[in-house]
Order: C-alpha cells, then sequence, then structure tokens
C-alpha cells in the first residue's frame, strides 16, 4: 500500500469516526456533559439582562416575615400585597412559579389574591403538567389498550380566572439540565411559560409585527387579530406556531422585510426578531446559563415588599428598579440547607461545589432572558457539525502520517488548540455550540494508529538482513527521487585528535541518531562512511509528499544532532552537522545484498551540502526540491555554480515550520529576499543596507555576511558572467 494512500485511508477513518460518535447518543452525552460545560467555564459568568428580576422566597426573607420557609404555607394576601407593589413599581410582567391548586385555609385570602391579580393584569401563572390515564374501551367494555395523555392539571378556578396567562414550565429528567421547551409537543404543542411571558412582553410592538406580516402575506395576516387589544393569547400562540413551522419562508420574509424598515427603533426590530425565532425555532432549546446560582438579579422576597413603606420614609432601596422589567417569583434558596427543605432546584453546569443549584425559577428566568435576547445557545445544523468533525478528522489523520511522531505532535496540539480557541471564541460571541471533545478523541486516536503503523513499517537500521521490495522493484530503472547528504563540520581534525576506541564509540552513537531520525520520515539509508551519511527517498509516480517527507527529515536531524550534541558529557566533542538536499534521476544497484545508488544527484547533494561551509548555514536545498513546499520557511539563497558542475544550481536554505517562525525569522527571510533582489539588480548600495541591517540584528548569518562581502567587491570592480551566478570553488 502507498503511502500516501494510508495516509488518505486513514485521514478519511478519524473523519468518519468523528462523524459516526456525532450521530450516536454517545456524542450527544459526552459533548453535552463535558464539551457544554468547558465553553461555559471557559467563558466564565456573564451579565443577564436588566429586564429580568427575580423575587426569591428564601429563608432570610422567611425570617424577616416570621414564616416557615416552605412557599405552599405563606398566606395568599402576602402575594396580592407583592403584586400590588410591583405594579406600582412598574413591572411589565410578573410571574408567579407557585402553584395554586387548592384553596388557602383563610378564603378572604384567596380573593385578595385574585383582586390583585386582575387589577394587575399582567400575572402570569405556572401550572404542572401531568398525565392522565385514558383507557381504550372494545365492545364488551373491556379496556383494549391504553393512552398517556399529558396537560395541565387544574388551578383553582378564582385565581385561574384573574391570570393574564397560565403556562408550564416542565424541565428534562435529567442528570443535570441543559435543556427546556418552548412548545411541548406532547402536550398538544402547548407553549412554556417562557415562551407565553415573552409573547406578552412583546405585545406593545404587535401592531408593527402584524403590519410587517401584512406585507409578506396579507392572507396569513387576516387570519390574525388586527390590534393588540383584540388578542387571545393561547389562540395567538397556537396561530403564531403553526403558520411559521409550516411555512419557514415567511419568517425570511419577515425578517427582510424588517431589516429595510426605517420606521421602527433598534429596540422593536430586536423584540420583533425575538418573536420570529421563538415561533419559528424547534421547541427544544439549550440553556445559555449566565453563571452560577443567582445570577440573575435576585431580591429577596422581604425586601420587594417592602419597598414601598422604605420610600415613603425616604429610605429608598438603592438600585431595586422594577419599571418595564418582567419579575419571576418564586423559591430559590441562596444557601444548601434551605435547598434541602424546598427541593426545587436542578444540577446545571454552574452548580456550586457546594451543593448549591439553581433553582427552577431562576433557569425558568434564564429561559425568557434567552428568548429575549434571542441568545440560546446554538447548534450548528447537522450537516455543518458533521463536515468540520470529518475535515479536522482527516487533517489529523493525515498530519499523524505525514510526519514525525514529535512534529505530528507539535501540529496536533496547534491545530486542536485553534480549534478548541474558534470554538471558546464562537461560543462567547454568539453562543454557538461547537463540538469539542470528539475532535479530541479524533486527535488521540489519529496518534495512535499513526503511531502503530509506523512501528508496522519499521524496517531496522541499515544492514539488516532481508530484501527490501520497494528497491528491488526499481534495480536497474532510472528513477526520481531526493538525496540527502551529510557531513560533519571539523571531522577530520576531530578524527586525528580523538583516540580511535573513543572515536568509534561517539560515531557509533551519532550514527544511531542519524538512522533513528530518517526512518521515522520513510527514508533508507544507503551509505554511512566516517562522517558523512547517503539517505534517498523514492516513490513513482512523484508527489509533493515526497520532498515534505525529506524536509522534515532535514529539519528534525538538526534538531536530533542538536540533542546529542547537548547530552554529551562535558569535555566531549560536538559533531555540528550540514546537510544537503537534492531531487533529480537515479540509479539503483545490488550487490551481496546490499543496495547502492548512482546519479548526479548524488554528487549534486553532496556538492550542495558542502556549499553550507561557505554560506555557514546547515541545511541547504536546490531548486528541484522546494516545489511544493509551502508548509516551511524557506530563504531563497540565488543561484550557485557549485565545485566540478557545469550548470547553476539554485540554493535554498530550510529554517523551519511556518507555523513555528518566529517574527525575527520571518523579518529576516523578508529583509534578505529584499536585499538579494537589490543584488542580482546591481542596486549595490541598496543592498549593502539590506545585509547589514541583518547583521545588526544577526551577526553570525553567513548569508548576509557572504553577499555583503560581494556588494564591496563588486563597487569596486564590475561582477564576471554569468550573473547573478555566484562560484564556488572549493569543496
Amino acid at each position: 500500500m502507498t503511502k500516501w494512500y494510508k495516509q488518505l485511508l486513514l485521514g478519511s477513518l478519524i473523519g468518519l469516526l468523528g462523524v459516526l460518535i456525532h450521530l450516536s447518543p454517545l456524542g450527544l452525552v459526552l459533548e453535552e456533559e463535558f464539551g457544554l460545560s468547558w465553553l461555559f467555564h471557559l467563558r466564565g459568568t456573564v451579565a443577564a439582562p436588566d429586564d429580568v428580576i427575580v423575587v426569591a422566597i428564601d429563608q432570610p426573607s422567611a425570617t424577616q416575615l416570621g414564616l416557615p420557609i416552605t412557599p405552599r404555607l405563606w398566606p395568599r394576601d402576602l402575594h396580592a400585597r407583592l403584586i400590588d407593589q410591583l405594579t406600582e413599581a412598574g413591572a411589565r410582567v410578573i410571574i408567579f412559579d407557585l402553584i395554586f391548586d387548592t384553596p388557602s385555609a383563610i378564603p378572604e385570602n384567596d380573593e385578595k389574591l385574585a383582586l390583585a391579580m386582575k387589577m394587575a393584569g399582567n400575572v402570569v401563572l405556572v401550572e404542572r403538567l401531568v398525565y392522565q390515564d385514558t383507557g381504550l374501551l372494545i365492545a364488551d367494555e373491556q379496556i383494549n389498550d391504553r393512552i398517556l395523555q399529558e396537560g395541565p392539571a387544574q388551578l383553582l378556578p378564582l385565581i385561574t380566572d384573574a391570570t393574564k396567562a397560565q403556562a408550564p414550565f416542565p424541565l428534562p429528567k435529567a442528570e443535570r439540565v441543559n435543556n427546556y421547551w418552548t412548545f411541548k409537543a406532547s402536550a398538544g404543542d402547548i407553549p412554556t411559560a417562557p415562551a407565553v411571558v415573552l409573547q406578552i412582553f412583546t405585545l406593545p410592538i404587535y401592531d408593527n409585527f402584524i403590519r410587517l406580516l401584512y406585507k409578506v402575506d396579507s392572507a396569513l395576516a387576516a387570519q390574525l387579530p388586527a390590534h393588540a387589544d383584540d388578542i387571545d393569547l393561547e389562540d395567538l400562540t397556537f396561530a403564531l406556531r403553526h403558520i411559521f413551522i409550516s411555512q419557514p419562508q415567511i419568517v425570511q420574509k419577515m425578517q427582510a422585510e424588517l431589516n429595510h424598515d426605517a420606521s421602527l427603533t433598534y429596540a422593536d426590530k430586536q423584540l420583533i426578531t425575538s418573536l420570529l425565532n421563538l415561533y419559528s425555532a424547534p421547541e427544544k432549546h439549550y440553556l445559555n446559563f449566565y453563571g452560577p446560582p443567582r445570577s440573575v438579579r435576585t431580591i429577596p422576597y422581604y425586601q420587594a415588599l417592602q419597598r414601598k413603606e422604605d420610600n415613603a420614609t425616604g429610605n429608598s432601596l438603592e438600585g431595586i428598579d422594577f419599571k418595564n422589567k418582567v419579575v419571576f417569583v418564586g423559591f430559590s434558596g441562596a444557601t444548601q440547607p434551605e435547598q434541602d427543605i424546598v427541593r426545587d432546584d436542578y444540577h446545571t453546569v454552574f452548580s456550586n461545589p457546594d451543593g448549591l443549584f439553581i433553582s427552577g425559577v431562576e433557569i425558568a428566568a434564564t429561559a425568557f432572558a434567552n428568548l429575549l435576547e434571542n441568545r440560546p445557545v446554538k447548534l450548528l445544523p447537522l450537516s455543518g457539525n458533521l463536515g468540520i468533525l470529518f475535515l479536522l478528522g482527516f487533517t489529523m489523520g493525515v498530519v499523524s502520517l505525514i510526519l514525525s511522531s514529535r512534529g505530528a505532535i507539535v501540529v496536533g496540539v496547534l491545530v486542536i488548540s485553534l480549534y478548541i480557541f474558534s470554538a471558546y471564541y464562537l461560543f462567547k460571541g454568539v453562543v454557538i455550540w461547537l463540538p469539542i471533545v470528539i475532535p479530541l478523541v479524533q486527535t488521540l486516536i489519529s496518534f495512535v494508529l499513526a503511531v502503530m503503523l509506523k512501528i508496522k513499517e519499521l524496517r531496522g537500521f541499515l544492514g539488516s538482513s532481508g530484501p527490501d521490495k520497494a528497491l528491488d522493484g526499481n534495480l536497474g530503472k532510472v528513477i526520481y527521487g531526493l538525496c540527502l547528504t551529510t557531513d560533519i563540520e571539523g571531522y577530520t581534525t576531530l578524527s586525528e585528535s580523538m583516540n580511535p576506541w573513543v572515536l568509534g564509540q561517539l560515531m557509533s552513537k551519532y550514527r544511531a541518531v542519524l538512522r533513528s531520525t530518517i526512518k521515522q520520515h520513510d527514508g533508507r539509508i544507503m551509505d554511512i562512511t566516517g562522517d558523512s551519511m547517503l539517505a534517498i527517498w523514492i516513490e513513482d509516480p512523484v508527489n509533493p509528499i515526497l520532498r515534505i517527507q525529506a524536509c522534515q527529515a532535514s529539519l528534525d536531524l538538526a534538531v536530533a544532532v542538536e540533542c546529542f550534541n547537548q547530552s554529551q558529557s562535558e569535555g566531549r566533542p560536538l559533531l555540528p552537522t550540514r546537510i544537503g538536499l537534492h531531487f533529480g534521476e537515479m540509479s539503483l544497484r545490488r550487490n551481496d545484498g546490499s543496495y547502492s545508488v548512482t546519479g548526479d544527484v548524488v554528487n549534486t547533494a553532496n556538492r550542495i551540502q558542502g556549499a553550507n561551509k561557505i554560506l555557514k548555514t546547515r541545511i541547504l536545498l536546490s531548486s528541484e526540491v522546494v516545489v511544493g513546499l509551502d508548509n516551511f520557511l524557506i530563504r531563497s539563497l540565488g543561484s550557485f555554480l557549485l565545485p566540478g558542475r557545469i550548470k547553476p544550481v539554485g540554493l535554498f536554505e530550510l529554517i523551519t515550520h511556518h507555523q513555528l517562525a518566529s517574527k525575527e525569522q520571518l523579518w529576516l527571510c523578508e529583509i534578505f529576499a529584499q536585499a538579494l533582489n537589490a543584488y542580482q539588480l546591481q542596486r549595490w548600495t541598496e543592498a549593502s543596507k539590506g545585509f547589514s541591517d541583518i547583521l545588526k540584528a544577526f551577526p553570525t548569518d553567513g548569508p548576509a555576511q557572504f553577499f555583503l562581502s560581494l556588494c564591496l567587491r563588486y563597487q569596486d570592480e564590475l561582477p564576471t558572467s554569468p550573473w547573478p551566478v555566484s562560484r564556488i570553488d572549493r569543496k
């Protein structure tokens, strides 16, 4: 199996794995349990809208009012007083997350509560959803089947008749609450409390809403009340839900019309957009929590109740303003012991470590605030998520095989870090939730599989027994490939000064480093003699991956040798290594079980490696190698006539990966390119300045030193032909 085929296969496998996990129930569990939680905690606490306030029945209020903490034991005339207070303060909508399904011990208190609700005209009650077991009877009156029908439980008629609306607020029965319903399909698509409250809150702009609908579809608009005063709230919510679900194109047309309507304020446009999204979106919404318990502004019940008295005495409660606010009233404990007494709390991503959960009334307020701001947690369309997971998995699979293990880890960490940052940025900015856990699983699995494949493909070091089928298939043929040669700087002097046995031990360890690095990148070592090594990469047909492998091997080789030098004990000589890389025709032979390679490509690669001495560089490539190497930072050094060659060779210095390049390295390449261009145009002063600027920042930069000396020379004598080819006369 060819290398590129393995890379495509592994990439496709990792991509499909991510798609399958996402489509499975496990994918949703992982992302909800971990991914969503991580995103919320990375984002942290954010401010809830000022339009929403929670009035909390809590222990401080119970203590101040001399009442038990259990809400159902509180006298209902107290709630009537609260409604009067909030109405006088200008609250737009008041929602009670309390169940009034039985008469109180004092009938007059029920009447007071009903009267207060009637006078306010803006009170919504939360009701319970219950299941009714209905038997289906056959002819002999025996039960043949049963139907469980979901619907609201009956509230006290006296109080129900006085309210603006009643609506349930059921939450999923799950270990952790992440979402809620705006419409409950199993109960006849009944709207839930947040949806009903939003509709009431937006009644002041209802006339503008209908006017826009008339412009888009007058027949549909004619089926709805023409003015807010004529509205039956229940009929309106059912009708709007039916219209926008059955005809989604109406939403797009109304939104387009809304964008071009100059008569509406920005706030009114935002409210209409929120309504459109409420009625056209799926029934289930993910909660965009603002933070830990009481992140939505919460005021103890007793403080809200005493507001009027405090204002009358001139001691107003600073910061409490209910005007045009939506007020949710219900139990919201400030401590975990309170919640143990009244169990109306839910585990969420922001539950406190001390056991304090978010109350049901605060979740209801959060849901309404999300709808009002039009900022629920949004998922990309399924196709978008699947596309992202496949492309990310494919990339990680291919990269894991193309690069060395170390390089794959570096690139993998960079890619996944960039992805997670993008996911965090989208979540923080526009509350779009991208998968987090599945990409991490894909990355880990791609690394593991790539390592397993590489281990399987290892064939040992040079000299191991057994034929190489890939080489045998090309024996005696003219093939194309890359040739890499190395040489140790100052090796002749070193060998003369060292004990032969000590030198042999040192070189044995050094060669092991070379072998290991070349093998990691699927290169074949053809010869190691003294301080020199010859390695090749062959493939038919030729493709850019060859060059990528060889260049990555060159970079890793330089790093490995440097690490080897640093690991030597004090007093041991260093082995600085020069590398040359060339691409071209070659021929393979096999004698007595060993392989050899011949061709001009070998000699040229060796000459390129030798040019490092003059240019004071470490890794040089020919122009034939750099084709398609966009991922590497490479510095063009111009054309050179190398020793023993008739035709010039374009030389390039391989520096590093583009992703790993520092600002200084990028600056060096940019300024050098400008100076080299000036040099080639024989603008000596401009070129000299550029090379001098480089040497101020990089005093030991060999290419800048080389060309600066030529500039100074050519200011006094004209350069010889062929121009602008530079000549290197010594090996």
